[in-house]
């Protein structure tokens, strides 16, 4: 069974960083294309960035660029999301997301998701 656990999230003032963390058990996370996704309140779930198995290629949706970065480390298992300049926008609670043949933007493509991790991000 694969799971997947996210971590490192808080509350934060505006500008503030904050990095996430998600490990993925029962499988090598190298065989997944992974993403994040966020949800916030009354909204649907929606795409933030994604990354290739190989970390070689990284897709932001457009508000994150340039503050947040997707990486990888499959030696670990892990995925991460650091996020900076974080602003009250970014508040939501933030999935990972794992499939093995999708097409990026689409949430029921994905094979496993993590439990989610709180961000909140005010003055």
């Amino acid at each position: 069974q694969v799971l997947l656990v996210e971590s490192g999230g808080g509350l934060v003032q505006p500008g503030d960083s904050l990095r996430l963390s998600c490990v993925v058990s029962g499988r090598t996370s190298s065989a997944y294309f992974m993403s994040w996704f966020r949800q916030a309140p009354g909204k649907e779930r929606e795409f933030v960035a994604a990354l290739t198995r190989s970390g070689g290629t990284a897709y932001y949706t457009e508000s994150v660029k340039g503050r947040f970065t997707i990486s990888r480390d499959n030696a670990k298992n892990t995925l991460y999301l650091q996020m900076n300049s974080l602003s009250p926008e970014d508040t939501a609670v933030y999935y990972c997301a794992a499939c093995s043949d999708c097409t990026m933007l689409k949430i029921d493509q994905y094979d496993y998701w993590g439990q989610g991790t709180q961000v909140a991000v005010s003055s």
